[in-house]
């Protein structure tokens, strides 16, 4: 967990000057010290609009194995920042606020995945790259949504595999690939949540919408879809397909860039089981905002810090990672 005691405190949330133009101010900080903003796609809209790179899981670690700038600001999650940081050990690496943690990572404790690691000595352990450094210490090769199917099927059938956490995408993978992928059982909260239901009902009130799910989501909705994928993935498919309707099963932060994309189109979001909401947000990256991305770039805090040991050990699960998803063109 993610250590809490400045989480009111600090530089994070000290108010802007009044008439600060925020934007011209946060363009300005970064060219003058050689920064660039990062952002997941399930961030604020205001924040994808001013990050210098807008990407899912696989593109934010490839940019930043790649970037030259001094400062990197991951406008994401926790397990964003300490990727970043851990493939740039020289650069400075920020996240608007720790705070700002993961479900997935945290259904997954690094103590705990490491005892069930060694209970399987036999096995290739992949991860998703939701996970934090520490629990990718212990692993073998790591993987994002985009690139789950491909690597598992990068390895001889008959070898046994540890995947986690997400026992979601790990089910789905294997019953793409014919494998019997050991499952920890760990999942998302936003892709737990989504109502079979009340897909259906938004799909006899949009008979020609097509529906798009992310691979964390349960079997049942992903049964019901006529896409699924990575955000990256749906984002492409929403943009290239020839429907003009389309209900959209992940963080309904991507729709904003479904929707400047394609501006023709509509998009609707696959609301949750458990509340009134039309749409299903994740509160650990609704915590960026343009107010803390200002303050960090100001104030150059609050900074991701690996332990070396736990870096060293963690680099090359997500190095190979990289590696074969070059080789595979991903």
């Amino acid at each position: 967990m993610i250590k809490q005691e400045w989480k009111e405190n600090g530089f994070v949330n000290e108010p802007i000057p009044e008439g600060t133009d925020i934007k011209a101010e946060i363009r300005q900080m970064c060219k003058e010290k050689n920064a660039i903003i990062m952002a997941h796609y399930y961030t604020e809209s205001d924040v994808q609009d001013i990050a210098d790179f807008v990407g899912d899981s696989l593109a934010l670690a490839q940019k930043a194995a790649t970037t030259d700038a001094e400062i990197i600001v991951m406008c994401g999650v926790h397990f964003m920042g300490e990727t970043n940081k851990i493939l740039c050990p020289d650069k400075k690496v920020l996240v608007p606020d720790l705070n700002a943690s993961c479900s997935l990572a945290e259904s997954c404790p690094a103590d705990e995945f490491k005892q069930f690691v060694e209970a399987h000595p036999d096995h290739t352990v992949i991860s998703y790259v939701n996970t934090t450094a520490a629990t990718k210490a212990v692993t073998d090769v790591v993987v994002t949504s985009s690139n789950a199917r491909q690597i598992v099927e990068s390895f001889p059938k008959d070898t046994p595999i540890i995947f986690g956490p997400d026992e979601n995408l790990g089910g789905y993978i294997n019953s793409l690939t014919g494998r019997n992928m050991l499952l920890w059982k760990g999942a998302c909260h936003v892709h737990e949540k989504f109502s079979v239901e009340k897909i259906l009902q938004l799909k006899a009130e949009h008979p020609g919408a097509k529906i798009l799910a992310h691979p964390e989501c349960k079997g049942p909705v992903v049964k019901l879809a006529d896409k699924v994928g990575s955000t990256a993935a749906l984002l492409k498919y929403s943009i290239t397909d020839d429907a003009k309707e389309f209900i959209v099963a992940t963080e309904s932060g991507i729709l904003h860039e479904m929707q400047k994309s394609a501006p023709q189109k509509t998009f609707i979001p696959a609301p949750p089981n458990d509340s009134t909401c039309a749409c299903n947000e994740c509160n650990y990256m609704k915590l960026i905002n343009m107010r803390k991305l200002y303050n960090c770039l100001k104030y150059e805090w609050p900074t991701i810090e690996v332990p070396a040991d736990v870096a060293q050990k963690a680099i090359r699960p997500i190095n190979r990672m990289l590696e074969i998803s070059k080789k595979l063109g991903l």
